[in-house]
């Protein structure tokens, strides 16, 4: 199984700690949010990593040589002009239909800013049973931008502010609103199906095909750890759990 990380961003919610350095080699507990996202991946499976950069790209590059890629086949996708989500994937997408990748094959996107115990193996079972496109770690949580669910746990709109009027792309009602983890499991048809251009979310292109009517299902993520890492605050909570948890 492949896998694609999402390291490209400023981190700007992380400084001063990204002051000299990307986000990715941010450190909890002398280890790097790239090496404990590589590392949970390697545990299930995943041997071919695709990684995103932007911000101080060198760095990270330098930093995967120097560890021998963690003992992976790590491929790097570099980006002059920030891509967002979509674009990096689309960016990257030549990674995940090489010839000797199956066609049906999923591969998992992970953000490299959050830290959780979720199953990726139970991920890629649901999302295969499903038969979707993209299946989605979401869980029930406070967030400013929710993802809209309908009782068959298909995505059909999103809600951005408790204020502002829901986007609905499908008639469902009711629907539930939940919180994205930054873990997708995507199937190889999804990329065919990227028709934006440019810098753009993988959320627009996920709404703009859930209205079209194909599956963008929900995993249900609540009863695992999960911890955004994109604030500094945030980096010495992880710490503490992961000490007192045994996280990584």
């Amino acid at each position: 199984m492949k896998a694609m990380v999402l390291a490209a961003g400023l981190g700007t919610r992380l400084r001063p700690l990204t002051n000299d350095r990307p986000k990715a080699l941010v450190e909890i507990a002398g280890r790097s949010l790239l090496e404990i996202t590589l590392a949970r991946l390697r545990s299930f499976g995943v041997s071919e990593v695709i990684v995103n950069v932007h911000h101080f790209a060198d760095m990270v590059v330098e930093y995967l040589k120097a560890k021998n890629n963690f003992g992976m086949r790590v491929e790097i996708s570099r980006e002059e002009v920030l891509l967002d989500t979509g674009g990096g994937v689309k960016k990257a997408a030549w990674f995940f239909t090489e010839a000797s990748l199956s066609k049906d094959e999923p591969f998992l996107l992970h953000n490299v800013d959050v830290l959780s115990t979720i199953d990726f193996g139970l991920m890629v079972q649901a999302h295969k049973q499903s038969q979707s496109l993209a299946t989605l770690a979401v869980q029930r949580r406070e967030s400013s931008r929710q993802l809209l669910f309908d009782g068959h746990g298909q995505l059909c709109g999103r809600r951005a502010g408790v204020d502002r009027q829901p986007e609905i792309v499908r008639d469902a009602m009711p629907v539930e609103p939940l919180a994205f983890s930054g873990i997708h499991i995507i199937s190889p048809a999804f990329l065919q199906n990227m028709l934006e251009e440019g810098a753009f979310s993988i959320v627009d292109t996920y709404l703009r095909l859930a209205r079209q009517g194909a599956k963008i299902s929900a995993f249900r993520a609540e009863t695992y750890y999960w911890c955004d890492l994109g604030k500094p605050e945030n980096i010495r909570q992880a710490s503490l759990d992961s000490a007192e948890r045994n996280l990584f």
